[in-house]
């Protein structure tokens, strides 16, 4: 999932650079990082074709946000692999955090942290 979500974030990207609009990008972005933030704090299991849907479609409006964003100044090229190779960095981080398994203080900090990423998404949502 990491690896998709980075390919069609990158493809989201291109998408909003060339002026392609897609509708509802703000509010998209805000119920996508709200639904995660929920199935996080309930500890959701899934089917992996609702997960990658989930996933591709977050993963696309974020994207577009980033390309329609991108500044007249901005090298193209670099500007679509720059935001792909932070949420990398990101990606492996929360990987790394993840695999330490901090017993009970590790379970309730993720799921205080699906409940934070709920209120922001939430908020986002509200303007």
């Amino acid at each position: 999932m990491p690896c998709a979500f980075v390919a069609v974030m990158a493809l989201g990207g291109r998408v909003g650079i060339y002026g392609i609009a897609l509708p509802m990008v703000e509010t998209a972005i805000a119920l996508t990082v709200a639904v995660l933030g929920v199935l996080v704090v309930f500890e959701a299991k899934v089917p992996t074709v609702v997960a990658a849907t989930v996933v591709g479609i977050c993963a696309l409006f974020h994207g577009h946000a980033h390309g329609t964003e991108q500044s007249t100044m901005a090298h193209a090229g670099g500007y679509v692999a720059g935001f792909p190779g932070a949420t990398i960095v990101l990606q492996l981080i929360g990987i790394g955090l993840t695999s330490l398994r901090f017993g009970r203080a590790g379970h309730a900090a993720a799921r205080i942290a699906g409940a934070a990423v709920t209120l922001v998404g939430a908020a986002l949502h509200a303007g």
